[in-house]
């Protein structure tokens, strides 16, 4: 592991990133830095399909997932 020098400004954004996403800051920059190369790489993908390749990468089913927004009660 190495260490990487940041502006502070970008530091904080890490911080609040993190904390809203569940995710140390290491790991939020690490998310960051995944979906930027990704990004770079296949500029006609779109963040929801570099995550999507991300998921399937992962073997993650995303198949038995509801996609229905409106339902959000929880019983």
């Amino acid at each position: 592991m190495g260490i990487v020098k940041i502006s502070d400004e970008l530091h904080e954004e890490l911080r609040k990133a993190s904390s809203v996403m569940h995710r140390s800051i290491n790991s939020q920059a690490e998310f960051w830095i995944k979906v930027g190369m990704l990004a770079e790489l296949h500029p006609q993908k779109t963040f929801n399909q570099i995550i999507a390749d991300l998921m399937t990468s992962a073997e993650v089913s995303l198949a038995n997932i509801s996609t229905d927004q409106g339902n959000s009660d929880v019983r």
